[in-house]
């Protein structure tokens, strides 16, 4: 389970997260829909210790994530792709990984078919991925240590359509199994096809939360979606 409560962040008075409070039940996925800059990603920084809020707590599990034992065990992330050793291949790039967590060395190959990178592609040096491959090492590496909690920010880019269903399964599955899965995204198409619920976010604010269906059955989701992508939102921090 993930629990944010009442996570405020500046920036040097400017204020990129307001008063914000929700939770991510196990056992589901929950949709964090807005528009780029709405304050997503600084979220899911500060759950993930990358950032300090200026007020509010943020835990997983119960805990914040620096208190967890060998976090990478309980919660796996996927913040940016782009960021892994481009020298290194694939799979030394999940070894070592799985040698910090401790996770089996043959887990590795394990995870690479599950997202779908051939052998021949995991000893492929990352300079040579493309978006979409490097994005399937990412997912990867943040299941590694079969956590039992998943933090994937617009996991979706790069991947071509049948790579989004893909990932739709997979995310569906891994929710269907107990793990809390906290997914990211622009695009409202794509979230409402797996969430249980949504967080609308813009301008650092919750401007909307429930379960997939409640919000449907109100204005509608493409209503409240059109709502944050105004031209003043699409200027949030």
């Amino acid at each position: 389970m993930i629990e944010f409560t009442r996570i405020t962040k500046r920036y040097r008075g400017r204020t990129a997260l307001d008063d914000v409070s929700f939770t991510v039940p196990s056992g589901s996925v929950t949709g964090f829909l807005g528009p780029n800059g709405a304050g997503k990603t600084t979220a899911m920084r500060i759950l993930l210790g990358h950032a300090r809020a200026t007020s509010g707590t943020a835990t997983v599990l119960g805990s914040r994530y620096a208190e967890l034992h060998n976090p990478g065990r309980h919660v796996g992330s996927l913040l940016d792709a782009g960021a892994v050793h481009p020298g290194r291949t694939g799979r030394e790039t999940l070894r070592l990984a799985a040698r910090m967590m401790g996770v089996p060395i043959p887990h590795v190959d394990e995870v690479l078919d599950r997202v779908g990178l051939t052998r021949r592609e995991g000893t492929t040096r990352v300079r040579g991925y493309s978006l979409g491959m490097r994005q399937r090492l990412g997912i990867a590496q943040a299941l590694l240590g079969e956590p039992r909690v998943l933090v994937l920010d617009e996991p979706a880019n790069g991947l071509d359509p049948q790579g989004i269903v893909w990932l739709r399964t997979l995310v569906r599955s891994l929710a269907d199994d107990g793990c809390a899965v906290l997914l990211s995204s622009h695009l409202l198409h794509e979230v409402e096809q797996v969430a249980d619920r949504i967080v609308m976010i813009g301008n650092g604010r919750v401007l909307a939360a429930g379960s997939t269906r409640e919000l449907a059955a109100g204005h509608g989701l493409e209503h409240l979606y059109f709502q944050l992508t105004t031209p003043t939102d699409r200027s949030a921090a």
